[in-house]
């Protein structure tokens, strides 16, 4: 089933560098303010919670739970990528699929 976390901001984008330097290469101020407005609760009751750690994203679904790094060697060096491809990992660690349709991000838990 496909559930909606949230509108991805627009100008979340004015958050990567060059517009903001953060030295950290993956772009936080743009990852933090992304992941920021997907801590929800779906229809059906279950919690989705976003956290950053450095590189690692981490993603719960209920009582499910999925890690992954964003990488700039393999994914990089656009930041926008590399928190998709974290995101995509992480959400099919905790038994889901992320999917980006029109600046919207969902969540298809079977």
């Amino acid at each position: 089933m496909k559930h909606k976390l949230a509108e991805i901001d627009p100008e979340a984008g004015k958050l990567l560098p060059p517009g903001k330097k953060d030295n950290s290469g993956i772009g936080v101020y743009y990852v933090d303010a992304v992941i920021k407005p997907m801590n929800t609760t779906l229809e059906d009751g279950s919690k989705v919670l976003l956290k950053r750690r450095g590189a690692r994203i981490t993603m719960s679904i209920g009582d499910k739970k999925g890690d992954a790094i964003m990488n700039r060697l393999v994914d990089g060096p656009d930041q926008k990528n590399m928190l998709d491809v974290a995101l995509k990992a992480a959400a099919r660690e905790a038994g889901a699929e992320y999917i980006v349709e029109n600046g919207t991000a969902y969540l298809d838990i079977p």
